[in-house]
């Protein structure tokens, strides 16, 4: 007897339960070619694991989606449309509170806009399912993969140094057509964050303080982004926007946070006027750059120099502010201002 798959199964079965909640088993048989009885038995399956609910009678039941529930669909990128994949094939399917759908709908778009506009790939896969707990969203394209296409846009061949120009936000290797703040708000929306490309990965949980911290990568081609948000979240695309706005608006994205850490490592400190201009590249795109020492011990003389006297005296109009500073940090950029 044939057997059915029951993982490929829920790839779209959420969508089906919707769409014909009176006779899903036929559904079933017509898609899957197996008999009644194995798709009954599929159902049933599919109801004890929380996929489906079942109600009506025994001879005519009812079928909707239960507490899991999935969507995966792939897309050729020429010509596509973000908008279109989510209130056509994702938005009707799942049940989320008002202010997750407007962030999951905010992240849909923007991961799939990066896709089409960025990836130079030809197909993309979007998989978005909820479980009791949160909302889950996975993009992955076929293109030639983020991190490449950094390096060949700023010259930016580290991987690690490519994750901290992004963690600044305005990121953009097409400024005419984008603002680079796409991936950036996405990251601060989600919970669990996961950037896979070209064979490295980096991953960033709302809970910790460490921000970015490298993964272990998928083996695959072009970009892959997960994110996940909490269903009881407090978080909002509204005060996620705020945060990052001077005026508390959300319009403005002129704040930003620089995680230095992200520069270190167990054998290399911050020492160098070179680091420092790092840290200070871009900046002059904002009005508040607050430098995050979180996790650095001491700084060097010369870092200390570079960034904070002359790199500040050639941006008159960034405020540069150190936060999270170890009293050595705290000293040593006191003796460059004085």
């Amino acid at each position: 007897m044939a057997r059915i798959d029951i993982h490929s199964l829920c790839l779209w079965i959420t969508a089906a339960a919707v769409q014909h909640p009176n006779d899903l088993a036929r559904q079933v048989v017509e898609r899957t070619g197996l008999t009644r009885a194995t798709v009954n038995k599929a159902l049933a399956r599919l109801v004890a694991l929380n996929w489906l609910e079942r109600s009506g009678t025994p001879r005519k039941p009812m079928y909707r989606p239960g507490l899991l529930r999935q969507v995966v669909q792939q897309y050729t990128l020429s010509g596509l449309q973000e908008d279109v994949p989510w209130s056509r094939d994702f938005a009707p399917f799942f049940h989320l509170p008002p202010h997750v759908r407007q962030m999951t709908q905010h992240a849909f778009v923007e991961l799939l806009n990066n896709a089409i506009d960025h990836s130079e790939g030809t197909s993309v896969t979007v998989s978005l399912r909820q479980t009791p707990s949160h909302v889950q969203l996975l993009v992955s394209d076929d293109g030639r993969g983020l991190f490449d296409k950094i390096e060949a846009a700023f010259d930016i061949d580290d991987p690690h140094l490519a994750i901290f120009e992004l963690s600044k936000g305005k990121l953009t290797s097409e400024a005419k057509r984008h603002t680079g703040r796409g991936l950036f708000f996405t990251s601060k929306l989600a919970d669990v964050f996961d950037l896979h490309a070209n064979e490295v990965a980096f991953q960033q949980r709302d809970w910790e303080t460490s921000g970015w911290r490298p993964a272990r990568a998928l083996k695959r081609r072009g970009t892959s982004v997960y994110a996940a948000i909490a269903l009881d979240t407090t978080r909002s695309l509204e005060t996620v926007l705020n945060a990052w706005s001077l005026d508390g608006a959300g319009v403005g994205f002129d704040r930003t946070v620089v995680p230095v850490r992200l520069m270190t490592s167990p054998d290399v400190g911050l020492e160098s006027r070179a680091q420092a201009r790092r840290v200070a590249s871009r900046l002059g795109e904002f009005l508040r750059a607050e430098i995050d020492f979180d996790g650095v011990d001491r700084i060097g003389h010369g870092f200390a120099d570079e960034l904070f006297r002359v790199q500040a005296a050639d941006h008159p109009g960034l405020d540069l502010q150190p936060v999270n500073m170890s009293a050595a940090v705290a000293a040593m950029v006191r003796s460059v201002r004085a």
